[in-house]
């Protein structure tokens, strides 16, 4: 029996989708490479049971794992109903929901079933055949280096052939590559085998409502899209901080490091939703043409506008913290870097002389994803005469997490005699506005994939674009021998990140959320 908790009415409400008002994904089976595995488990579970929940999968959908090791439809389904019942204990949890509906996961674990096989047996492979028909979708939730195996085994097997009206479609996760000549031949291998169309390469950030969220806030008010220029903008930050660390990861983020693990995927998504010019539709080649000349436009980063570091230990937010160096997995002279701060440029008519700075790291003081539009300052003349000695700056900032929201920095009079101006905030948060649901951000994307929409999936050549924007950053820090600059967990970085914007005459934002003076 499925370890759930029985059928709540509030559950059902509580978990409605914004998405019901879409229609119905065509029948589909699910083919899920990695059955045992944490992202399986933790994310593509959840994802599912929503879309059942919302009515978004066909009465004939199915989802196969496939793993290497032993296993039966009723021991996998155990496994993952399981670690649905987790979710229930963990408020911190990405999907947390106070109960699982049992009529949702007896409906969606129904339909799921187990195949033991090994990828790179091509005989156990084609067994699969039989177990195959109209459209499939294969999703990769292996380790990187096995994207390009089991994609040429599947076609080896005879299984990536697409009949007449019929797809066959492959998910492909996230490290796209480790740098701009591996994602080439990464890219090479993956397209003997499928068609550009067949390939979704897919980046969970794109999943989220706030970062689809900044689409809609450019593109549709009229307020913003003018401007959203060189003539208005001063600079613009992009932040994704972190309060844990490595937690136990050691062993996969030391060759990994921070710029692999977040700039040319999770930070470019954010800069190309933000920086693009106007898409004439939402259709998936010109979304997807017009990030691609976003990152065409952007100047290969220069070894000296990148900052790495690497964190020692701390206290972050109360907790002990051990060094980077110290934790399991990871060298005692680890050159790794944990932190990423860069200063990018854009040769184009609408950001020329803009300068866009990206930084992220672990075990930092405050955990924050958001992107902040900085305005050039309104002239002061005219308040040269009063006690005002500095306008307070209009900043946009677009709050992904763990706020979702938009906030707006302006100036405005304080009550008194005298002309004195301080800055508030003027503040739209998702919570108060919207039914917000438990979700991964898996769902979307999910979703666009059964029925072929590829507006957020990445295409070959911005994976390659992104890649040859960072390269020389790498290259440099692979012939330095002296490594990351230190800085203590529980702090905002290395001072050369301070520096980076410091020579500039600007600034980072205070990695606070709402309710934190500090």
């Amino acid at each position: 029996m499925d370890p759930v908790g029985e059928v709540s009415s509030g559950a059902k409400a509580s978990h409605k989708l914004a998405a019901t008002a879409g229609a119905k994904a065509p029948p589909c089976i699910l083919v899920i490479f990695g059955a045992h595995g944490d992202l399986t488990k933790r994310l593509l579970t959840p994802a599912l049971y929503n879309l059942f929940g919302a009515g978004l999968l066909d009465d004939s959908f199915k989802v196969i794992g496939v793993d290497r090791v032993d296993g039966s439809d009723d021991s996998w389904r155990a496994e993952l109903g399981q670690t649905m019942q987790e979710f229930t204990k963990d408020p911190d949890a990405e999907f947390y929901t106070p109960q699982i509906n049992a009529e949702w996961w007896g409906g969606l674990s129904g339909r799921m079933s187990y195949y033991k096989a090994d990828f790179t047996d091509i005989a156990q492979l084609e067994g699969l055949k039989g177990h195959l028909s109209g459209n499939v979708v294969f999703y990769c939730a292996v380790a990187a280096r096995f994207f390009a195996p089991v994609v040429e085994n599947l076609g080896k097997a005879g299984l990536t052939q697409e009949a007449e009206n019929a797809y066959r479609r492959v998910v492909v996760e996230k490290p796209f590559g480790s740098d701009l000549a591996s994602a080439r031949e990464l890219n090479a291998r993956l397209l003997k085998v499928l068609d550009e169309s067949q390939i979704y390469r897919i980046d969970h950030f794109l999943g989220k409502e706030t970062v689809q969220n900044i689409l809609a806030m450019r593109f549709g008010n009229g307020v913003f899209e003018p401007l959203w220029r060189r003539e208005f903008v001063d600079h613009v930050q992009i932040t994704a901080a972190e309060t844990v660390g490595v937690e136990g990861r050691g062993a996969f983020y030391e060759p990994t490091g921070a710029l692999r693990d977040m700039i040319p995927n999770h930070l470019f998504q954010l800069l190309g939703m933000v920086a693009m010019e106007p898409p004439n539709s939402f259709s998936a080649e010109t979304v997807r043409n017009a990030k691609e000349a976003l990152f065409e436009a952007i100047r290969s980063v220069e070894p000296g506008n990148a900052i790495r570091g690497q964190y020692t230990a701390g206290k972050v937010q109360g907790r002990d913290v051990a060094a980077y160096r110290d934790s399991p997995g990871v060298a005692k002279d680890s050159v790794t870097e944990t932190y990423v701060a860069l200063k990018l440029e854009i040769d184009n008519w609408r950001w020329s002389g803009v300068p866009f700075y990206m930084r992220t790291g672990k075990s930092m003081t405050g955990r924050l994803t958001e992107v902040v539009v900085h305005f050039k300052q309104a002239p002061y003349a005219m308040f040269a005469d009063t006690p005002v000695d500095k306008l307070s700056p209009n900043n946009l900032t677009l709050n992904i997490q763990p706020t979702q929201g938009v906030t707006l920095g302006i100036s405005a009079k304080i009550p008194g005699p005298k002309m004195d101006l301080g800055g508030v905030e003027m503040k739209f948060r998702y919570e108060d506005a919207f039914n917000l649901t438990p979700n991964v951000g898996y769902e979307t994307l999910l979703y666009d994939c059964f029925i072929g929409d590829a507006t957020l999936f990445q295409r070959a050549d911005n994976i390659e674009a992104a890649w040859r924007v960072v390269d020389p950053a790498l290259k440099a820090w692979e012939a330095d021998p002296s490594g990351p600059e230190l800085y203590e967990a529980g702090t905002a970085g290395p001072k050369g990140a301070e520096d980076l914007l410091g020579r500039d005459g600007r600034a980072w934002m205070p990695l606070r959320q709402d309710g934190d003076e500090s």
